[in-house]
């Protein structure tokens, strides 16, 4: 992946953790996988719990949500919206955004996690949507994962969110339910992506990133797992359910 000076990559970020996080939070025993029927079962139950499922980063366009996106990576989504509220006032557009420079970005970011380096990558792929697609987010996968700070994940919820393809992005939560409840079985991101996109039913695909995120960000945690008010425990495979 090209990258400018000073700015790390996607793939270098992963590095430092968030292959290796994903992996631990994978259950030791797993239980068998779901069958199809059982994954349809499954998100059945997800969207009758949480029947309009989005993401909790606040964001005014695509251009936005791609900067959101890039400042979440080990960071919660409160934080970036806390971060960026007053950022996103004065700066919408890469043209905007890159006026105000890489040191006034930092200052309003520098609440979460590796704010010197987001704010590298932010200035430096508004340089890039500016000098390269026009000023534009790109609707396609390989020039998103072209831009500095962006990585399958990052391009993948643009793509669901911002132009409605049905992706699937594997972060830390969803890999965690994925494997726990027998959905898809991977020690790996891409590994699990693969099979959660054949094992998902079509017409659960568009929320199935959503939904997968939300559960377990607030059900299915990863220290305790709150087993006795989970919507899918009836189906799920996991051997360790913490008890009631």
């Amino acid at each position: 992946m090209r990258c400018q000076r000073g700015v790390m990559p996607a793939k270098a970020t992963a590095k430092r953790g968030g292959v290796k996080a994903l992996a631990k939070s994978a259950p030791p025993k797993p239980g068998r996988k779901l069958t199809r029927a059982e994954a349809a079962e499954l998100y059945a139950a997800l969207a009758q719990d949480r029947p309009d499922p989005r993401t909790e980063l606040d964001y005014v366009n695509p251009f936005t949500l791609l900067v959101a996106v890039v400042l979440s990576a080990q960071a919660t989504d409160k934080g970036v919206n806390r971060a960026t509220k007053a950022l996103f006032h004065i700066a919408r557009t890469p043209q905007q955004m890159a006026a105000l420079g890489e040191a006034e970005v930092a200052e309003h970011i520098k609440t979460i996690g590796l704010w010197r380096n987001k704010a590298k990558n932010v200035i430096a792929l508004s340089e890039a949507l500016i000098e390269q697609h026009g000023g534009k987010v790109p609707h396609d996968r390989a020039a998103l994962e072209a831009l500095p700070g962006v990585g399958r994940k990052t391009a993948n919820v643009v793509l669901s969110e911002a132009f409605g393809e049905a992706t699937l992005a594997v972060d830390t939560h969803v890999f965690r339910v994925a494997n726990r409840t027998g959905l898809a079985r991977g020690t790996t991101p891409d590994a699990v992506e693969a099979q959660l996109m054949k094992i998902t039913p079509e017409e659960y695909l568009r929320g199935a990133h959503h939904w997968l995120i939300l559960h377990g960000r607030y059900v299915c945690l990863a220290r305790r797992p709150d087993c006795p008010r989970c919507a899918v425990k009836h189906i799920c495979t996991f051997r360790a359910k913490t008890p009631a």
